[in-house]
């Protein structure tokens, strides 16, 4: 080495460092980089994805071959600094090159380079990924010794390598994927998206018309009645029964009778023998699920049922479609038909108000874990059917009752937290 001009060593230091700053930084941007897109763009063929994916499904052989080459090139680099010490200062300066190696590889050649890469990991992965993966076949038995040896020392300590951890997202991780989409996903699509993944998290219960709600057509009532309620109604599928919801006989569609109610020759027995099978559903039954018996039974009406087969209401496909997508069927007056603004920033809210509703339309935080609707709320707070002017807090809102009847709060001045009384909202 001595015959060696120390320009050349130079080079070479230089060049030696320069690797370790690639070793460095790919380690850091192949570890990093994000998975879930790689697999996109290995999936539309882009063959540096698909070397880099092949290469991250055994960490441990590309962590192996990377040290192998960071560590050699680092040695390396220090033989080569000791040597132009001795020749420029003698011995006494072999300490300082040290550190000034030491530096150097630790702002130019760790530092830095891991920063930009953490930065920016597709960047430098797939590139890298051309580089590694034809150098992971040549080096393959000095890194599968170095992997043997390293695995050997993970097991005694109780650590298995034989499996990758998948990467699959909880429902809570890619509802936070979602969330966090920013201007990649419309705001639009991005409740749709989350709407789609809360539907295992509600159940009929939560969505269904009330049994005290369901309109339908009592075989007993009077024809005239019975017709004048076929031409005034605003749904296209009835429950038809005799005296008693229980004793449902069909589901009637308007549209197959309604020509016969135009020209007066619809019967009682016409009507009774159009209604179609009812479709029954148990009470709890989650949304997801709902959606696809809907789906293979080909209908769209269900009515829910209890344990003990007692009607609790009733669910249609549409208003699953409507926990997805927002209102559509509905006029947008509707949807507050319930709820009445008062000046001083309360409102005015009727005790059968499904909370769920609420909560979605006003933004409140309701607790939504227990009964359905606010009265039921309510009462199971009081354990009691409270009095008018009886007043309680619940989850942080003064709810005040204003009407009692028929066993049941009929309606409630709410005031939100934060919202103080007697100021206009």
């Amino acid at each position: 080495m001595n015959e060696v001009p120390l320009g050349t060593l130079f080079t070479l230091l230089a060049l030696l460092l320069l690797l370790s700053a690639f070793f460095s930084s790919t380690e850091t941007a192949m570890m990093s980089i994000n998975r879930y897109r790689l697999r996109h763009r290995a999936r539309q063929g882009q063959r540096a994805a698909r070397l880099a994916e092949a290469l991250l499904q055994r960490p441990d052989r590309l962590i192996g071959l990377i040290l192998i080459g960071n560590n050699s090139v680092n040695i390396l680099a220090a033989s080569l600094v000791t040597i132009i010490a001795l020749r420029l200062g003698g011995e006494g300066a072999i300490a300082i090159g040290a550190g000034l190696l030491t530096l150097v590889i630790l702002v130019f050649s760790e530092v830095a380079p891991k920063t930009l890469a953490a930065l920016h990991p597709e960047r430098l992965a797939l590139p890298a990924a051309l580089i590694y993966y034809p150098l992971l076949k040549i080096a393959y038995p000095v890194v599968w010794i170095v992997n043997l040896l390293a695995n050997g020392v993970l097991r005694l300590l109780g650590v298995s390598t034989a499996h990758v951890q998948g990467h699959a997202l909880s429902h809570e991780e890619l509802r936070t994927v979602v969330a966090e989409a920013g201007a990649l996903i419309p705001k639009r699509h991005q409740r749709m998206l989350i709407s789609v993944l809360e539907l295992q998290d509600v159940t009929v219960d939560d969505i269904m018309v009330p049994r005290n709600e369901i309109d339908g057509l009592d075989l007993e009532d009077d024809w005239d009645d019975l017709l004048e309620q076929l031409m005034e109604s605003r749904h296209t599928r009835l429950p038809v029964y005799r005296g008693d919801l229980d004793q449902v006989v069909g589901i009637l569609h308007l549209r197959t009778i309604i020509h016969r109610v135009l020209d007066q020759e619809l019967t009682r027995e016409d009507l009774e023998s159009r209604a179609l099978e009812p479709y029954f559903v148990p009470e709890g039954t989650p949304l997801h699920t709902q959606l696809l018996n809907f789906q293979r039974a080909k209908r769209r009406l269900a009515l829910v049922v209890d344990e003990y087969g007692d009607i609790q209401g009733l669910v249609t496909l549409d208003d699953i479609l409507e926990e997805i997508v927002g209102e559509f069927t509905t006029d947008p007056a509707d949807i507050y038909r319930e709820v009445q603004a008062e000046p001083d920033g309360t409102y005015m809210v009727s005790g059968s108000a499904n909370v769920r509703e609420l909560n979605r339309t006003l933004a409140w935080r309701l607790p939504t874990d227990g009964p359905k609707t606010l009265n039921g709320l309510i009462v199971e707070r009081l354990e009691t059917i409270p009095e008018a002017g009886a007043r309680l807090r619940l989850a942080g809102y003064e709810l005040e009752i204003v009407q009692t009847a028929d066993n049941a709060v009929r309606a409630v001045r709410v005031q939100p937290p934060g919202q103080p009384a007697g100021t206009d909202g």
